[in-house]
């Protein structure tokens, strides 16, 4: 059926498939994983690491990678909780500000590459310890616990059933990505300038603008992601942001994302961390050590990035018969 064929073929197909088969698998040997309180734990993982794996893709689009996102997630954190306890601003405010400091953080990022002509990893290493410097510097490596109430609550309350609250800003973020990707002209620039820098020029892409624009929307995601993760967690940790960069990669890559630009999949990266919050939590449920995510994320990427290279010469190889 030509349908079922299309169906097969969609990005998102392959790791849909790797979930059902997971969950389906854990569940037959704990039948807990599907409780209502575990469900209620993956959502939550899933609320802010799906932030954090779009604010890798945007960049991935363009063809290029930003290992500042944790130390951006985690400079608008603190920034967050900061302008709270110290200034005394209301949360909204406070939050504004917050993501004002990611955008900023990432259209920064955007005009070094433009302006100096080096790799986005170069600079992007650069920036990391540039902001991260900034963080331990305001917060001298200690924590914001004035965090409100309010928030506090908003980072644990639910919209019904197992369904939290914090879920909601990332599903209008998912929603909007993928407008924007699909249908809005910037998006078509973003994944134009990934897929070939050089034809997009000569259509009349901007490609400063696009390169700045991608880098900023990169910021802007980490960084609400860095406050969602303060509302979750109840204080503005100066560490937030540590562990962010294999994921970071890792749900994108997983969704199939083209390492060299101009193929990528909201709804596949969002699936890629519907996997790793299942690994993650699985190895909580059978008592496994928790460190090993690492590694084993580290295997997900190594055989997503082979998968992908797989598919992409035999696309080529086909491509170049006809």
């Amino acid at each position: 059926m030509p349908s079922l064929t299309r169906f097969v073929r969609t990005d998102w197909f392959g790791p849909l498939l790797a979930c059902i088969v997971a969950i389906a698998i854990i569940q037959s040997v704990s039948p807990t994983f599907l409780s209502l309180a575990n469900i209620q734990v993956l959502l939550l993982a899933l609320a802010v690491n799906a932030l954090i794996a779009f604010s890798q893709m945007i960049i991935i689009a363009i063809g290029q990678m930003n290992l500042s996102v944790g130390a951006i997630g985690g400079l608008a954190a603190i920034a967050f909780a900061g302008a709270m306890e110290v200034w005394g601003l209301p949360a909204p405010l406070a939050a504004l500000f917050g993501l004002i400091i990611g955008l900023a953080c990432g259209a920064l990022n955007g005009l070094l590459v433009r302006i100096s002509g080096m790799s986005a990893f170069v600079i992007t290493l650069a920036t990391l310890s540039i902001y991260k410097g900034v963080n331990l510097g305001i917060t001298e490596a200690q924590a914001f616990y004035g965090v409100p109430q309010a928030v506090k609550a908003f980072g644990s309350a639910v919209i019904a059933g197992p369904v939290p609250w914090l879920v909601a800003p990332t599903a209008l973020v998912a929603v909007w990505l993928w407008f924007m990707l699909r249908r809005q002209p910037v998006g078509r620039f973003i994944l134009a300038v990934g897929g070939n820098e050089h034809a997009a020029e000569l259509s009349g892409v901007s490609i400063a603008r696009t390169v700045v624009t991608a880098h900023a929307i990169s910021g802007l995601l980490a960084a609400l992601a860095g406050i969602l993760l303060v509302a979750r967690l109840g204080v503005g940790q100066p560490s937030i942001g540590d562990d962010w960069l294999i994921l970071s990669f890792a749900a994108p890559v997983i969704g199939g994302a083209v390492l060299s630009g101009g193929s990528v999949s909201v709804a596949a990266t969002l699936l890629g961390v519907v996997i790793v919050a299942i690994i993650t939590q699985a190895l909580v449920l059978f008592s496994i050590d928790p460190y090993l995510t690492q590694v084993i994320l580290g295997g997900l990427i190594l055989a997503a990035v082979s998968f992908n290279r797989l598919r992409e010469s035999r696309f080529i190889g086909r491509f170049g018969r006809a």
